[in-house]
Formats: structure tokens, C-alpha cells, sequence
């Protein structure tokens, strides 16, 4: 679905990812670890082409995507839910979901919005709620559910769970699950290695930008291997 090859990203004069390479296979779960800025949102920026200056090769299905405005690239089925969630805070739940909407009538819209209600029935019970009256947990759950409206192929989360009630947290990687039944390729950022563990298929650590592990789910479990020592650094 994606690979990052020798990619290098800066903010005007000041370099962020170094010769970064990374692969996400298609119907997988990808996480992206490592302390706060070591490059994790960058990479993301970078890969919806948020960044000021891309080297190397940002490649999407095959397509060579450096360069591409964000709306041409979520148009090929890459979904974000941003760091912060950025809901619409004056419009409804529902008014949200339909705001993202890709459907060609009603019908099939309102179809998905409820297959978002059946994701996350807490979004059903506040529908005609403001969105800035939402928990910070329910807007999390909105912002993946208007991410889903657009009918990707590849969702990217940032922080999904970050800061949240740990039953809200436990609803978030639920529906995920849910969403990995379903064929999605993920790619997610957090800090919860024990859900990110049971989830993921594949894991990789960032270090000042660049690459240092990837691996597999059950080395990433073990408290004594080299991807736990690359997280206490």
C-alpha cells in the first residue's frame, strides 16, 4: 500500500526525517513509535504532503505521490485523523459525518453514517449534539468515524488514544479491530503498547527522524528487547 524510500523532510531550513524507509502492507495494521519529537507526525505530514521539502520517494499503490496537494492524495482513499481530532465544533455529530460524505445520494450516505453509529454507538446517543460539546473521547470517535466517511482504503491515525478514559480507549481500539476485520490498512501512532501489541501486524521506532526497528508484535511484547530499549532511550 505504501513505502517510504530514503525519504527526507524539512521545515524550512530545519531537517526532521532522515533516509527514512518503511513499507505498509496492504490489510495490515502499521504502527509508527517512538518519544515525542522524533519525527512521528512529521511522517505523517510527510506522507500527505504537509511538509515544505520531500526527498527521496513517497509511493502510494505504485504511485509516486511526493509533491501531490493533500486533497489529490486523500482523493486516492488516504484518510487522517489528525492529532487534536478537529472536528467541526458548530456543527452536530451527524452534521459532521455528512460533511465528509463521498456518496452519490442521501441513501447511501445515511447508510454509512449509521454504520458509524453501529462503530460507535456513543456517536447514535449524541447525534444531535454539538461537537464541541463532546468529551474529548467522543470527538476522537467522530474524527475516526468523518475520517470513514470518505470511504478510504488506507485510514492514518495520530495519537489515537492519547489523553483519553481508559473505557474510552478500550472502545477506540475495539472499533479498530473492527475495522482490521474488515480489510482496512492501517497506519497508527500511540503510546499504548500492550493494544498496539494485540493489534498491529507490523511495528517500527523512530529515533531523530530516522528508522532504528521494525519488527513483529511479539518482540515489541518483550519488556527485554531491542525495540523496548529503543522506547527508553
Amino acid at each position: 500500500m505504501l513505502t517510504l524510500d530514503r525519504v527526507c523532510a524539512s521545515y524550512e531550513d530545519s531537517q526532521v526525517l532522515f533516509d527514512l524507509e518503511m513499507e505498509v502492507a496492504a490489510g495490515t495494521v502499521t504502527t509508527l513509535l517512538g518519544k515525542n519529537g522524533m519525527g512521528k507526525t512529521t511522517t505523517i505530514r510527510t506522507l500527505y504532503g504537509l511538509t515544505d521539502n520531500i526527498r527521496g520517494d513517497v509511493v502510494l499503490n505504485g504511485t509516486r505521490i511526493n509533491g501531490l496537494a493533500p486533497h489529490k492524495i486523500a482523493a486516492m482513499g488516504v484518510a487522517l485523523v489528525p492529532e487534536g481530532r478537529q472536528v467541526f465544533p458548530t456543527l452536530t455529530v451527524e452534521e459532521n459525518l455528512i460533511a465528509t460524505a463521498r456518496f452519490k445520494n442521501k441513501r447511501e450516505c445515511q447508510m454509512q453514517v449509521d454504520k458509524m453509529y453501529e462503530l460507535f454507538p456513543r456517536l447514535a446517543e449524541r447525534k444531535t449534539s454539538f461537537a464541541n460539546l463532546l468529551s474529548g473521547g467522543e470527538q476522537q470517535m467522530l474524527a475516526i468515524g468523518r475520517a470513514l466517511m470518505t470511504m478510504p482504503r488506507f485510514l492514518i491515525l495520530d495519537e489515537a488514544t492519547e489523553g483519553l478514559a481508559p473505557v474510552v480507549r478500550r472502545e477506540i481500539w475495539m472499533a479498530l479491530k473492527a475495522l482490521k476485520e474488515q480489510n482496512y490498512t492501517i497506519l497508527v501512532i500511540d503510546k499504548s503498547l500492550k493494544p498496539l501489541c494485540k493489534l498491529g501486524d507490523a511495528h517500527n521506532i523512530l529515533q531523530k527522524g530516522a528508522l532504528v526497528w521494525s519488527g513483529q508484535s511479539k518482540e515489541l511484547a518483550d519488556p527485554q528487547s531491542e525495540a523496548r530499549r529503543h522506547l527508553s532511550l
